[in-house]
């Protein structure tokens, strides 16, 4: 941190904020009216326009790493922030390690790289920062783009280490010109744009006015990389009883409305799902307390999540708010658990999870076979 850099007092980015014209965040200071009694309407129009048909003259480059098979809403955000900064000669290029498969335009990119061979990634760091650095020499970007967490913020860290080039972590609110990151307990310092910058949560509004060119290619091949020493044994599956439930990617869970226990923790085994429960479930003695899901318990954020005959107090949803994918059996078509759904049925728990083990047993004898 340079101490010539201005301080100024810290504003929490995650406040009530409105949405100026372009997109970009508005925290009126004092006020605290913002998105959630605003509305925005940029985002709802049927049919919206082309950010920017070229030619172009220079390029924003995106780079992420693909989360099972998909991109994460913080990556959402961080292409949302290059399409918005980006002038009308500007490309905004997203370069993806891992097989995925968005809509590019809809999230504001001109251009899609993907590796698709490349999921295992995070454990080769090094050779990521080289598949990195050949795409900057390639595209000669003015920036480089990516989310300040897990496998993407160790790349953009690892690479201007390598590259030389300036750095900006935990970038909390971007302009054209300027960033603000964090310069103390209460202050922020405003700085002019690095060459790789490490954006935060919240920095930029998904819902965009436009939407980009929305091409798509093969990024180059990851370079390989001796392995003195090491030898790869492959992948072996666990038992789904031994993983943490926040690191599960599937989870069955019970709530009140389960009551045949047997039939639920076999249908668990048969899918290979980590298993859990609302706090009713808990405190009724037919799960740990580890198994807990929601506010008070724990916060999981699994590909699929299976919720069987629970309500959805408003504690427990805020357990799975992280979830890609969740899914509700419940008898009561009003309740919150349904209506947070991405898909619910509407019928009695023991029923469903017979005829689904049924199903899901005979899958596995005809792969089998």
């Amino acid at each position: 941190m340079n101490l010539a850099e201005p301080l100024i007092r810290r504003i929490d980015p995650r406040r009530p904020a409105v949405s100026a014209p372009q997109g970009l965040r508005r925290i009126v200071l004092g006020s605290e009216q913002g998105e959630r009694s605003v509305a925005i309407t940029l985002a709802h129009d049927s049919v919206k326009p082309l950010r920017s048909a070229g030619p172009f003259r220079s390029c924003t480059l995106v780079a992420a790493h693909a989360d099972r098979g998909a991109l994460d809403s913080h990556v959402h955000e961080v292409i949302a922030a290059a399409a918005l900064l980006a002038g009308p000669d500007c490309e905004v290029i997203v370069a993806v390690l891992g097989a995925c498969h968005p809509d590019a335009a809809s999230l504001g990119g001109d251009r899609m790289l993907v590796s698709v061979h490349h999921d295992d990634t995070r454990w080769q760091p090094q050779a990521a920062v080289l598949w990195l650095d050949e795409l900057a020499r390639r595209l000669q970007p003015s920036n480089i783009l990516l989310a300040d967490r897990d496998a993407d913020g160790e790349l953009g860290r690892r690479y201007a280490a390598a590259a030389g080039a300036s750095l900006a972590c935990h970038v909390i609110e971007l302009t054209r010109d300027t960033l603000r990151v964090r310069a103390d307990a209460t202050h922020d310092a405003l700085r002019p744009h690095a060459a790789v910058m490490l954006l935060a949560r919240g920095v930029a509004d998904t819902r965009l006015p436009f939407v980009g060119l929305g091409q798509r290619e093969a990024a180059p091949e990851l370079p390989p990389l001796p392995l003195s020493g090491v030898q790869d044994l492959g992948i072996e599956p666990g038992r789904a009883d031994d993983i943490a439930l926040e690191e599960a990617d599937l989870i069955l869970a019970a709530g009140q409305g389960v009551t045949d226990l047997p039939l639920f923790l076999a249908l668990a085994n048969e899918l290979g799902a980590a298993v859990g429960a609302s706090r009713v479930a808990v405190d009724s003695g037919a799960f740990k307390r580890q198994q807990q899901i929601g506010a008070t318990g724990k916060t999981v954020s699994a590909s699929g999540y299976l919720a069987i005959g629970i309500s959805g107090a408003v504690q427990h949803l805020q357990g799975i708010k992280d979830c890609r994918h969740v899914i509700a059996v419940n008898l009561d078509p009003a309740a919150p658990m349904v209506r947070r759904a991405d898909l619910s049925a509407v019928e009695d728990s023991g029923a469903l999870m017979r005829s689904l083990l049924a199903l899901v047993q005979r899958h596995k004898a005809r792969a089998t076979r």
